[in-house]
């Protein structure tokens, strides 16, 4: 059984796509490490890379090359200057060269180092492999799968002991929703108290609030970012940046000069239905179109699906609790990134597994259980919203066009946002003895519909919306 930390249910990341994107820089990164392990770094005279399946597939629109050459650099995307990347891609391409590490030049030509093979290997749909030609004439490669999240492995150390031993040392081991409730229950602790007390087994107090600091900071520098950029996205799909016009419509005149001061501006402007629609919808646009091109976001549990709990929790802060602070931020990430594990260890958070129900209906029911634990809701009511919410994603798919992370990507995350809300209201108005679909049944359900649905609704981009409509047409 895998210990899921806060931290990795929800990472510091670059767009476009957690699985596409994330997992294979990751990925590169950690060949790296173990090429060094090997003592076998220096050696290396060439380097190629075979993407396989989904990552084939849509890995052009998903920037998965740009991705794996910036891991091979031996950056880091979490730190990685946002504006530095075209400079290096640009480098690489024009020297057909390479700084392996940051430290290791080597040969390197873009366009054929890095095949894109469309067959699916059979552990998952999202296979890398590396391979790398040594000064004694002999090759090395390894394989790696992006499962989702950023999170990367190995098919043989899927559930190696070292991570079976790690979440033992937590007090209180959860893998499914009614096992959380009955820690909740025996202990008389809220779910975010039972989640804080599994974090404090793996680091002290404050490095658990610095880093769920720097979460909500990126959160929050990513919604500013995307409301006052205006203009198109990358990619060829010509997609008009929305967030920008809807935020000149809702702002006030209170001035501002940083995302926080932001953040307090909006306290003081009008609060009707409408509004509040557009706000939540301008907050969860702002996010992925920031992550359609190539920004920094957190994977919250992906990437595609980034903007549904920033924008509910922003919601919360700006329009339910004008008094909500960082005690408010790090309960409401607390308990989504729990119910997100669970539906990582009972499921799948890739699309490319599962299809979109797996991002977007997975974010929407982490959001809508923070959302109900900070409205006063008990550890039942919260997984009854996290149930709500899943519930009505059911059956949804990935076919984004162009293998792009916009359309219809970057709206569901609005769609998401407000679905968990009202999920969060429906289930604070539930009484739980009356609740008929218990969590773990529609964690299961989203599994055994993923496992039935076609693979070409599976972030392949050859079916649904991405055959329907064609690049000529936009």
């Amino acid at each position: 059984m895998e210990c899921i930390s806060v931290f990795d249910m929800l990472k510091i990341g670059v767009g476009p796509s957690s699985s596409h994107t994330l997992g294979p820089w990751r990925a590169a990164e950690r060949w790296i490490a173990e090429l060094t392990e090997q003592n076998i770094f220096d050696d290396v005279q060439q380097v190629s890379v075979s993407l396989f399946g989904s990552l084939s597939l849509t890995g052009k629109g998903h920037a998965t090359d740009i991705a794996v050459v910036m891991g091979l650099l031996g950056t880091d995307p979490v730190t990685v200057p946002i504006d530095s990347i075209d400079g290096a891609m640009e480098h690489v391409k024009s020297s057909s060269t390479l700084n392996l590490g940051g430290i290791h030049p080597i040969s390197f030509d873009f366009k054929n180092d890095i095949v894109f093979k469309k067959e699916f290997l059979p552990f998952h749909s999202n296979g890398i492999r590396f391979e790398a030609q040594l000064t004694n004439g002999e090759s090395v490669s390894e394989t790696y799968y992006s499962i989702g999240g950023g999170f990367v492995v190995k098919e043989e150390l899927i559930h190696s002991k070292e991570n079976k031993e790690t979440f033992k040392t937590f007090p209180y081991p959860v893998k499914t929703g009614l096992e959380l409730l009955q820690y909740c229950q025996e202990h008389q602790k809220t779910i975010s108290e039972i989640v804080w007390e599994n974090e404090l087994s793996l680091r002290p107090a404050n490095e658990i609030d610095q880093g769920l600091q720097r979460i909500w900071d990126t959160m929050l520098e990513c919604m500013y970012t995307g409301c006052h950029t205006e203009g198109k996205l990358p990619g060829g799909l010509n997609v008009k940046r929305r967030a920008f016009e809807i935020h000149q419509k809702l702002k006030g005149n209170v001035p501002y000069s940083t995302p926080q001061e932001w953040l307090e501006s909006i306290r003081d402007t009008e609060v009707r239905f409408r509004q509040i629609i557009k706000w939540v919808s301008c907050f969860a646009l702002s996010v992925n179109e920031v992550n359609a091109s190539l920004g920094r976001v957190v994977t919250a549990p992906t990437n595609g699906s980034a903007g549904v709990i920033p924008a509910v929790l922003m919601y919360y802060m700006v329009i339910e609790n004008h008094d909500a602070d960082f005690d408010d931020v790090r309960q409401f990430l607390l308990v989504a990134s729990e119910v997100g594990s669970i539906f990582k260890k009972g499921a799948t958070i890739s699309a490319a597994m599962g299809g979109c129900q797996a991002e977007i209906g997975v974010s929407s029911a982490m959001a809508a259980a923070g959302l109900t634990e900070l409205m006063g809701g008990t550890p039942e009511q919260v997984l009854i919203a996290a149930e709500i919410a899943m519930e009505h994603h059911l059956g949804l798919t990935c076919d984004p066009i162009g293998g792009l992370v916009q359309v219809p990507c970057i709206e569901r995350n609005a769609m998401g946002a407000i679905k968990a809300i009202n999920a969060a209201e429906l289930a604070l108005d539930t009484d739980p003895k009356e609740v008929k679909v218990p969590l773990d049944k529609v964690v299961n359900t989203m599994w055994e519909t993923a496992k039935d649905m076609s693979s070409k609704y599976k972030e392949t981009s050859e079916g649904g919306l991405a055959v329907g409509v064609f690049l000529s047409d936009c």
